[in-house]
């Protein structure tokens, strides 16, 4: 019998994926009614002073997720990104690290590297975890790194999310994508549950359960908003009369770890 977790992405209304960072933000999640929640790699890294993109050494993510599940009482999935190595076995090492600890999925994208090498890990991981349950989320970057556009871009994620899931994955996660008919198309075509990440252009929730998608992820956004945030009432706190110049984004988080590690 497929698990809750897996179960959650079978709904008529897409799994609203609640991406957290720490103890308290999955407390709070828990709290107002989420029914699952999932890490961001960029937020994860960011609240421990690393740069997104594998910076965050591996120890400190698994103590990070031990951390989070002392309190969490929902399903967790943890995006590992290209899963720290190129070897399928070391991503296979962590993932079953991850599973001991209670976790009910991964993301783990395909980033710069080839779909092949993305599909050799997703079988590493399941021969290690031996049946043990895991929804394996396989992501693609065809959209978000802008590999190719338009009809081409829709038959590039066909073809990656027929190899992926006969490798193993249990759902395909497409950021940056955010075209309508695209989304139907790809909905349709596609034999595992579709996620996206929320962007001002995705149309609403009500459309995109109509087109057909099964899970809606919200990146780094929540973090950022929580700090922009903090920053505002820390300025009026300090009698700052200086706004910032520009919202708090990822660019300017990355760019203030590179300066600290740069001293």
């Amino acid at each position: 019998m497929p698990s809750y977790f897996h179960q959650l992405h079978q709904q008529k209304e897409p799994l609203l994926l609640i991406n957290i960072w720490d103890p308290a933000s999955a407390v709070l999640a828990q709290q107002q009614g989420a029914k699952a929640i999932g890490t961001s790699s960029a937020a994860l890294a960011w609240s421990l002073g690393y740069k997104d993109g594998e910076h965050l050494p591996v120890v400190e993510l698994l103590a990070a997720v031990k951390r989070i599940q002392r309190v969490n009482k929902l399903p967790l999935s943890v995006d590992i990104e290209t899963g720290y190595s190129k070897d399928p076995e070391q991503v296979a090492k962590l993932v079953v690290q991850l599973v001991a600890s209670g976790v009910a999925g991964i993301n783990l994208e395909d980033g710069n590297e080839s779909p092949e090498l993305l599909c050799a890990k997703i079988r590493s991981c399941r021969e290690a975890l031996a049946g043990k349950e895991l929804f394996i989320n396989a992501r693609t970057d065809i959209y978000l790194a802008r590999l190719a556009e338009g009809q081409t871009a829709v038959e590039l994620c066909m073809q990656r999310a027929a190899l992926y899931q006969a490798a193993g994955a249990d759902g395909l996660f497409i950021p940056c994508l955010t075209e309508p008919l695209a989304i139907q198309q790809l909905c349709q075509s596609i034999q595992i549950p579709i996620n996206l990440m929320w962007l001002a252009d995705l149309p609403d929730k009500t459309e995109l359960a109509a087109l057909g998608v099964k899970r809606l992820s919200y990146g780094p956004a929540l973090f950022l908003h929580c700090y922009q945030s903090l920053q505002n009432e820390m300025a009026l706190l300090s009698g700052s009369v200086v706004a910032p110049a520009e919202p708090l984004s990822g660019a300017r988080l990355e760019h203030c770890y590179e300066n600290s590690a740069a001293e």
